[in-house]
């Protein structure tokens, strides 16, 4: 069975920082490119950054590039979200996905999805 089974959300203050966790099983880590979305209540899915297991290429949304850098880890099937400079708009629920690079940032053409993991930053 796929999973993506994410960890390290938490709450912290303005400033802060978290280091967020995904690993996935069940599929080849490598042919997906694996990434982050977040979601606040009321609002569409926001692609945050994801990149190519493959090559690493990496991108970024706008409201995170500085703050936010993605990494992974084939031998552990890992990818991980370091979030640093924490700000109040930040607060959502960060969920782990995985699909072709090409693909991304469309969260409906994502492959796989895991459980969330609330972030909130308390100002």
């Amino acid at each position: 069975d796929v999973q993506l089974q994410a960890s390290g959300g938490g709450l912290v203050q303005t400033g802060g920082s978290l280091r967020l966790s995904c690993v996935a099983s069940g599929f080849t880590f490598d042919d997906y490119a694996m990434g982050w979305y977040r979601q606040v209540p009321g609002k569409e899915h926001e692609a945050v950054s994801w990149m190519s297991s493959s090559d690493g290429s990496s991108s970024y949304a706008d409201s995170v590039k500085g703050r936010f850098i993605i990494s992974s880890d084939s031998a552990k099937t890992t990818v991980y979200l370091q979030m640093i400079n924490l700000l109040p708009e930040d607060t959502a629920v960060y969920y782990c996905a995985a699909g072709a690079y090409i693909l991304w940032p469309h969260s409906d053409l994502m492959g796989h999805w895991g459980r969330g993991t609330q972030v909130t930053v308390s100002s």
